[in-house]
């Protein structure tokens, strides 16, 4: 077999890999839509993808730009839509049809969405919202290449402060930015330096944990030191773990940010997708920054990993 053989055999390989991957994961989305009526379990979701539960929920964020709990929760009220222009069933039995435990529940979630009242919804010329069901299809690029490398690395500690971040709508692409930038001009950016000794120019480092699938905390600190982390901040104990590592290439402070922003979502898209991994639970991700000099930076993502069963 020569060499153009095995490239041919290798991709084959890989594109029946990404067949059967969304195979798993259209299935997945199957049982969620038959069960937006009941109580959809996302262990049985996971499960069906062949993925952890956590890792599901994270990776559905990344790839469908919407939470899992959102999704269901726009799919129950579109459907509660439909039924309500297309039927004689009560509000109130709606309700319970799709998870509300009181009409008034319903009510606020239904005007929420859909700008009216359940009761008006009946009114066929009414503007009402609806959100499809969500399907995965193969969109082959592969023109961009990704590096990274594989570490374990021992338990550690960080320190810093800390925010809560919403996820929902992206909400997170305009709030870290913010809390940086408050960081920044409040002077704590300073104080976490002074904490440690570091140089003014030496960047600061970032940590995400307390994941949900619409939210998450977040540290912007650095390595505690050996005496352990400075009164005054908050502590982030990080266990001994496998990391998948993602740097960016060397670029100003800006383009660098706008390089991480891409690669986060192609790791949970691109990477994950074949890579043999999942996302670890329980444990933080991070960001580390690293000032190279003459204008430019370097940040590498610390992806917390585990081989999947």
């Amino acid at each position: 077999m020569d060499w153009q053989q095995k490239s041919r055999k290798l991709l084959e390989n890989e594109k029946q890999h990404d067949f059967d991957w969304l195979q798993k994961l259209n299935r997945s989305i199957a049982y969620i839509e038959s069960h937006l009526d009941g109580t959809v379990d996302y262990s049985e979701a996971a499960k069906i993808a062949v993925c952890s539960v956590y890792h599901y929920q994270r990776f559905f964020s990344y790839i469908a730009e919407i939470p899992l709990s959102e999704y269901i929760r726009r799919r129950r009220l579109t459907l509660a839509a439909f039924e309500l222009q297309n039927s004689d069933s009560k509000v109130i039995d709606i309700a319970l049809k799709y998870g509300y435990d009181t009409p008034e529940a319903f009510s606020r979630a239904f005007k929420n969405m859909h700008d009216v009242a359940p009761t008006s919804a009946r009114n066929r010329r009414v503007l009402l919202k609806a959100y499809p069901r969500i399907s995965f299809n193969i969109s082959i690029k592969g023109d961009t290449e990704m590096k990274y490398r594989v570490e374990e690395i021992e338990s550690l500690e960080m320190y810093g402060v800390e925010t809560e971040i919403c996820t929902i709508d992206n909400q997170n692409f305009t709030t870290v930015p913010e809390f940086w930038k408050t960081c920044r001009t409040d002077g704590t950016m300073d104080k976490i330096r002074e904490a440690s000794n570091l140089e003014a120019n030496v960047p600061l480092h970032a940590a995400i944990y307390n994941c949900t699938d619409t939210a998450n905390s977040y540290m912007i600190g650095y390595f505690s030191p050996s005496s352990g982390a400075p009164k005054d901040f908050t502590a982030l104990s990080i266990p001994a773990s496998t990391w998948a590592v993602f740097p960016t290439e060397p670029l100003s402070m800006a383009e660098v940010a706008e390089q991480a922003g891409i690669m986060w979502k192609r790791i949970f898209t691109e990477w994950f997708a074949t890579s043999g991994y999942q996302l670890a639970p329980n444990v933080p991700e991070m960001e580390l920054h690293y000032n190279k000099g003459n204008g430019q930076f370097v940040t590498e993502i610390w992806i917390p990993v585990e081989k999947k069963k």
